[in-house]
């Protein structure tokens, strides 16, 4: 029989762009006839009629697996959902708004019979975001692979295609506050890379704001480093260091030259400081303790309102 190959597609308010996104998936689907194909879409508690159109596409299409999540649970959780229910010999998550373009699947395909285990997109440009998140998404790739045990590789993410392998290894993974993109890295494998040109999107706008990409890069740090709060313990004896060298110079001031103590300036300005640094000192803390408190819960990473099996799988059951 031959191979099967598994789509993975989170949807969020997609309504306007979902059936271009399944139109043009079909057409890679009938140009590469010796492949069985599954597009497993994920509607992540869409307040649109995002929903409609997936169940649309479920009935037009035999191909189509929808799942419906009980609410918006995020991209991560989404993926996770599609990750799950993959059957394929190989799995390719990619964005429903279509700036994954899905010829490139083709391609891809190619690199793994090649002996590929991980077949990675990787950007020729950011053409497509705004100057910011340029800026923000090359300071996070430095900054992250410097300060982690792992490197992601920067222009690249989550278009990628998985052998069966890769994603058995990453079902194993127990976390429930999940950052793909470092848990694609994590679990290593055999990897090549393939360039792609991004695409404006299909319609609609992206979701995620400055404030929201500053959480994910938050999540990114704590989910695979520990430097922040390595950090602390040397800004701390930095600090204690300095105000020892402060307090002798004061002493030999007053002894040599008679100079009064600083008052209530210095003394205010010294307060402050510490005062911010530990504050500071806390939040960090603070963000790596929430997460054990999210994680020592063990809450489902997402849950499952209704699903609707592609037909051809519910036909064999049947």
């Amino acid at each position: 029989m031959s191979k099967l190959i598994s789509l993975v597609a989170p949807f969020y308010n997609e309504e306007r762009g979902a059936a271009a996104f399944f139109e043009r998936v079909a057409g890679v689907i009938a140009s590469l006839p010796q492949y069985r194909f599954e597009v497993i879409a994920v509607n992540d508690g869409s307040r649109d009629n995002t929903l409609r159109e997936l169940e649309a596409a479920h009935r037009r299409y035999d191909f189509v697996h929808v799942v419906d999540l009980s609410r918006n649970f995020g991209k991560e959780a989404a993926l996770t959902a599609g990750l799950d229910r993959a059957n394929g010999d190989a799995v390719v998550p990619i964005d429903s708004d279509l700036q994954h373009p899905p010829e490139l699947i083709a391609d891809m395909l190619e690199q793994w019979n090649k002996g590929a285990e991980v077949v990675l997109a990787r950007r020729n440009d950011r053409v497509t975001d705004g100057r910011m998140q340029k800026l923000s998404a090359s300071f996070f790739y430095r900054v992250h692979n410097k300060i982690s045990d792992i490197d992601i590789p920067p222009d690249v993410g989550d278009f990628r295609l998985m052998d069966r392998a890769v994603v058995q290894a990453l079902r194993q993974l127990p976390e429930n506050r999940r950052f793909m993109k470092g848990l694609f890295a994590w679990v290593g494998f055999r990897t090549v890379t393939v360039p792609y040109d991004v695409e404006v999107r299909h319609s609609g706008t992206t979701s995620f704001n400055m404030w929201k990409l500053w959480n994910f890069a938050l999540e990114g740090i704590t989910s695979f480093s520990t430097a922040p709060l390595r950090i602390w313990t040397y800004l701390g004896a930095g600090a204690s260091a300095l105000a020892m060298l402060y307090a002798v110079a004061i002493v030999v001031k007053t002894l040599l030259w008679g100079i009064d103590v600083p008052g209530y300036a210095s003394l205010m300005v010294a307060g402050l400081f510490l005062g911010g640094v530990q504050l500071v000192g806390i939040g960090v803390l603070g963000e790596y303790v929430g997460r054990i408190y999210s994680e020592v819960k063990r809450r489902p990473v997402y849950l499952v309102r209704e699903e609707h099996p592609r037909r051809d799988q519910h036909d064999a059951a049947a």
